[in-house]
């Protein structure tokens, strides 16, 4: 395969030297980390050419490399993707001979981070649920139709998918801790203003804005895990926020359901204005920036809107940022880019077969309330707890999910005689990323797929409430594992702008959403609950095919991809 990338930088370009000279005073001590050792690329390769023998010996100065910006040391570290794909599956050795730790991030700092990201994915999808079990008392309440409160679902779900094509972008530029501090400040509000209001069109509006503020912060908790975690051990760190984005709506019509029925349905808006309120003061006082756009790997410190407030107000707080690190350009928020992901071929199928996914998990949660209410004649404390199963059930799966796409990605690894790195993160260029994270699906949407079909048969011969309880269970851990899986594949592809690619996800998946919740009712009239549900699994079953093509010609888009990119460069 011809190589069409730029050649190789070794360590005596002008740029690397000014940038090593400027982090390496003369008298420097040598790093006591040997594997930051900066040698020319050339080198390396000739070592891999015959492995049996040893350059001659070299006395190496040791600078700071932790210190040096990104951009700089990536240009160091270039490694052709001929040699890689044509010579040695030592990904260990061929992949960055001179590069800094992925994450300089401690274990300790980035399990706090993804805590709180994780805490932070609950917000959305639980407000999407909350007042679930509270639609028919908000109807009555405001005396309009169930319709109309329908509606408000509907647009909830269109903010939804357009909220993180700017916070998305937005936080690829300006920095995460900016990002998620405006969205959050968004929602607080909205949720003031939705406890004390008593009209329809003012509760219509601030759903809106309640949904803008919540939903901007999904694409930003994915985008800090491909921060701070490398494809190796990504699968785990995604299935913990994943866990967070599958609990909201599970916990949210429990939530509701008791709210509305202990204090009337404001007191869900007020529970959320104080739920967000108290993530906020941690957030601002200590959780780290993460964007690797301002901070590199988290070695070089963020400038000072950027910046913790317990590090704002330590001694020389706020001039740490060297000078030589990149100024960050803070650039309006464009949605448009978000499309340009839509439009890619192997991104464009993940999105189409995601939004599918999405759709079913989605439909579940908006007609449960109604449906059980019809059938078993609940109230809305009720009707919060059958949702239980399905919480239940979608969060075992996401924290069983990350390891099973790690175990698989470490398998394939192995079955190719790659060595990979946690710390370091690799080139993924040459490794099938697609088949290390589709593998796993095929059986989960064949056996929930299954499962839905019961569930809707199961409500079209009202049977015993516990026959649906148990099918819910099934389809939770199946269906939202889907989606969850090629959200994770989308961020892989993506690691230049990770929120950009969560947010295009968010936008199909919730549009799609919102569209299918505006014509359910219409279905179960005109084809019943049991077709309406084999349907909609029938639709899941035929994107089997869809994975199977990409895992066999996503690899050749991805370097079709790279070539252009390198090209486009180039001229």
């Amino acid at each position: 395969m011809k190589d069409e990338r730029e050649p190789n930088v070794p360590v005596s370009d002008p740029d690397c030297q000014r940038a090593v000279a400027a982090t390496d005073p003369v008298d420097a001590a040598p790093a006591a980390e040997p594997s930051l050792r900066a040698e020319p690329v050339s080198r390396a390769v000739s070592t891999l050419s015959t492995p049996s023998s040893p350059p001659p010996p070299q006395v190496v100065h040791q600078p700071d490399l932790h210190r040096v910006p990104t951009a700089v040391l990536e240009k160091m570290a270039t490694v052709p993707a001929s040699q890689v794909l044509t010579g040695s599956h030592d990904v260990e050795a061929v992949s960055r001979v001179a590069s800094a730790p992925y994450s300089a991030f401690t274990r300790r700092t980035k399990i706090w981070i993804t805590t709180m990201v994780t805490i932070a994915s609950v917000i959305s999808p639980m407000t999407a649920n909350v007042y679930f079990p509270a639609l028919d008392s908000v109807a009555d309440d405001l005396n309009v139709s169930i319709a109309l409160i329908n509606l408000t679902l509907t647009t909830y779900m269109i903010f939804q998918g357009l909220a993180p094509t700017i916070f998305g972008d937005f936080g690829d530029t300006a920095g995460r801790r900016p990002a998620f501090t405006l969205a959050f400040t968004i929602y607080l509000f909205a949720n003031i203003g939705l406890a004390l209001q008593r009209d329809y069109t003012a509760l219509l509006v601030l759903r809106c804005l309640q949904s803008a503020g919540s939903s901007g912060t999904l694409a930003l908790a994915y985008a800090v895990v491909a921060d701070i975690a490398s494809s190796e051990e990504r699968g785990r760190y995604m299935g913990l926020v994943g866990a967070g984005v599958n609990f909201g709506p599970a916990v949210g019509p429990v939530l509701g359901g008791v709210l509305s029925h202990e204090l009337g349905w404001p007191s869900i808006f007020w529970f959320c204005a104080i739920f967000v309120f108290v993530w906020l003061i941690p957030w601002v006082l200590s959780v780290p920036e993460t964007c690797r756009n301002v901070v590199g790997n988290g070695s070089v410190p963020p400038p000072k809107w950027n910046m913790t407030v317990i590090d704002l107000l330590r001694p020389g707080g706020v001039n740490q940022r060297p000078a030589s690190a990149p100024k960050v350009k803070i650039r309006v928020p464009n949605p448009l880019r978000t499309l340009s992901i839509v439009f890619q071929k192997e991104e464009g199928l993940i999105l189409f077969i995601s939004a599918i996914m999405y759709v079913n998990f989605i439909l579940i949660g908006a007609t449960l309330s109604i449906l059980f209410k019809e059938i078993y004649e609940y109230d809305d404390l009720e009707v919060g707890l059958c949702y239980l199963p399905y919480g239940v059930g979608c969060c075992m799966v996401m924290l069983l999910q990350g390891h099973i796409l790690d175990r698989n990605f470490a398998r394939i690894a192995k079955k190719l005689g790659m060595a990979t790195s946690r710390k370091r993160g690799e080139d993924m260029l040459s490794f099938p990323i697609e088949s290390a994270r589709i593998q796993p699906l095929y059986p989960a949407i064949t056996v929930g797929a299954a499962a839905l079909i019961g569930w809707g048969w199961s409500l079209e011969a009202e049977t015993t409430v516990a026959v649906p309880l148990v099918l819910l269970f099934i389809v939770g851990m199946l269906v939202p594992s889907s989606f969850g899986v090629l959200n994770t594949l989308l961020v892989d592809l993506n690691e230049d702008a990770p929120a950009t690619a969560a947010a295009a996800n968010n936008l199909t998946r919730c549009l799609s959403g919102a569209a299918a919740t505006a014509i359910v009712d219409q279905m179960f009239d005109a084809m019943g609950r049991g077709w309406t549900f084999t349907l909609l699994a029938l639709l899941m079953v035929a994107c089997l095919p869809g994975l199977r093509v990409l895992e066999k010609r996503g690899p050749r888009w991805r370097a079709e991809r790279a070539r252009q990119k390198a090209d486009k460069q180039d001229n």
